[in-house]
C-alpha cells in the first residue's frame, strides 16, 4: 500500500548524477508530497557520464546538449537544485546534514549518491606532471580538450587498459593524437573479460594505430622541460604531452561513516536500497544483495543507478519493492559496440559463437558447468537479448548448437528442451 507523506517533511539527495537525480524525479512520481533537495559539489547542471569519454570528449558540443533534465523539469516537478555544494557532515542522530558553508538542513529521509571519485596511484612525479587528468566529470573533459588543442605533439599515453581507458585511446586518437595505452596486467580488461575478448580489443586498437602494451607497470613520470615521460618498471620510456589515469574508482565513503552505515565494499544496502532508518544508497556507492546470483556485488553502471533509485523512491513512499535486476554494460570503441549482461564472476568455461562471414560480430557465453552467466556480443544486437532472456530464466543452453554458426540463431533452437 501506498503512503501519503505531508508536504513539510522533506528528502534530501546529496549527489546529482544517474542515481541521484532518476530518484529525485522517481520520489515525485511515486506521490512524494514534500521538498525534494538534490545536493551535488559540481557546478554543471546534472549531465550523462557514459558519453565523457566516447561522444562528448570527440565532439564540440556544449553539455547543455547531454543534460539528464532540462532545467524546467526539475522547476516543474518541484525539486530543489543546489549545484557547486559539498555536503560536510551527516548528523544521524538529530537528522541533519552540514554544508561546507556551515549551513544545515534537517532531513525525514536521507538519500546517498554519492558515487566514486578516480584513483590516482602513487606513481613518483605524478602529482606534479603536467597535463595529468582523470575523466569522471565534465571538467575534466573540457580540460582534455584544452590541452590537446594546445599539444603540438598531441602525444597521450594512458595508465590503465579498463574499459574507460581504452574508450579514451579511441576517442583521443579520432582527435588526431599519437595514443599509447600502458597496461600493467598481462593482458587488458583481464578483471572483466574473457581473454578472447581481450585478444579481440588489442587487435582493434592495433589496426587503428594505437599502441595497446601490457606488462607495464609505471613507476614513476619524468619532467624534461614541460614535457612528462612515463617511466615503467621495465626501463622502457614513453614522451607525453598529455597522461589519462584510468586504474580505478575508489567509493566515497566518508559521509557513510560519519552516519555510521554498514560499509563493505561499499554502503550495503537491503533490497529495498535501504541502509538504516530514514537512509537510503543508490548507485556506484552501494554493495546491494542481487537475488539471481545469490551474493553481494557492486556495480558501476548506469542500468543499476537508475533501478536502485527507483526501487528506493518507491520503498520511501511505502511500497515493498525487491531490486532484482540482471546488469548489464556497454562499450562503445571506433565502429565497435559491445554490450554486456549478467556477471561473468566465478565462470569456467567459455563459448565463443562467431557469425558466418563477419569478423567483428560474435559473443563470447560465460557458463559456470551448465549455467549462463553472462554475454559479452560485440556488434551482435540478437546474441545481448537472447543472453538476457536465457539469464533471466535460467534457460538450459545446447552448446554444441551455440557454437554451431551454421545452427540457426534462435531462443527456440537453442534452449534444452
Amino acid at each position: 500500500m501506498s503512503q501519503n507523506f505531508s508536504k513539510d517533511q522533506i528528502c534530501i539527495v546529496i549527489g546529482a548524477s544517474h542515481a541521484g537525480v532518476n530518484f529525485a524525479f522517481s520520489l515525485r512520481k511515486e506521490g512524494w508530497e514534500g521538498r525534494i533537495i538534490l545536493f551535488d559539489k559540481d557546478p554543471v547542471f546534472p549531465y550523462h557520464r557514459p558519453p565523457l569519454s566516447k561522444a562528448y570528449l570527440t565532439s564540440n558540443d556544449a553539455i547543455e546538449k547531454n543534460l539528464l533534465k532540462s532545467a524546467e523539469s526539475y522547476e516543474k516537478a518541484g525539486i530543489e537544485l543546489q549545484l557547486g555544494i559539498t555536503v560536510s557532515n551527516i548528523h544521524e542522530h538529530d537528522k541533519c546534514i552540514t554544508l561546507t558553508n556551515g549551513t544545515s538542513y534537517k532531513y525525514d529521509q536521507l538519500v546517498m549518491a554519492v558515487g566514486a571519485r578516480p584513483i590516482i596511484p602513487p606513481i613518483n612525479g605524478l602529482d606534479t606532471a603536467n597535463n595529468v587528468f582523470a575523466l569522471r566529470t565534465a571538467t575534466d573533459v573540457e580540460k582534455i580538450k584544452q590541452s590537446l588543442t594546445q599539444s603540438t605533439q598531441k602525444r597521450v599515453v594512458v595508465i590503465g587498459g579498463g574499459y574507460i581507458g581504452l574508450e579514451t585511446a579511441a576517442s583521443l586518437k579520432k582527435l588526431g593524437a599519437t595514443v599509447t595505452v600502458l597496461e600493467r596486467e598481462a593482458r587488458i580488461l583481464a578483471r572483466v573479460t574473457a581473454p578472447e575478448m581481450s585478444d579481440f580489443f588489442e587487435k582493434l586498437h592495433g589496426d587503428n594505430e594505437v599502441s595497446v602494451l601490457t606488462n607495464k607497470n609505471v613507476i614513476e613520470v619524468a619532467h624534461h622541460k614541460n614535457i612528462n615521460e612515463v617511466v615503467c618498471a621495465d626501463g622502457a620510456r614513453y614522451s607525453a604531452d598529455i597522461i589519462i589515469v584510468g586504474v580505478g574508482i575508489h567509493v566515497n565513503l566518508e559521509l557513510a561513516k560519519q552516519a555510521n552505515l554498514e560499509i563493505e565494499n561499499g554502503i550495503k544496502v537491503d533490497e529495498t536500497a535501504k541502509a538504516k532508518e530514514a537512509i537510503y544508497a543508490i548507485g556506484d556507492c552501494t554493495f546491494h544483495y542481487n537475488p539471481h546470483y545469490g551474493r553481494f556485488i557492486r556495480l558501476e553502471s548506469v542500468q543499476n543507478a537508475v533501478d536502485q533509485s527507483k526501487t528506493a523512491a518507491a520503498a520511501i513512499c511505502g511500497k515493498h519493492p525487491v531490486y532484482n535486476s540482471i546488469p548489464w554494460f556497454w562499450s562503445d570503441q571506433y565502429d565497435v559496440k559491445l554490450q554486456m549482461v549478467g556477471l561473468s564472476t566465478g565462470y569456467n568455461k567459455v563459448l565463443v559463437r562467431k557469425e558466418i562471414g563477419e569478423t567483428t560480430k560474435f559473443s563470447i557465453w560465460y557458463f559456470k558447468d551448465q549455467e549462463l552467466l553472462a554475454v559479452d556480443a560485440v556488434n551482435n544486437a540478437k546474441a545481448y537479448v537472447l543472453g538476457t532472456k536465457f539469464i533471466k530464466n535460467r534457460n538450459l543452453i545446447d552448446q554444441e548448437k551455440l557454437v554451431n554458426p551454421n545452427a540457426e540463431f534462435k531462443a527456440l533452437n537453442l534452449v534444452q528442451s
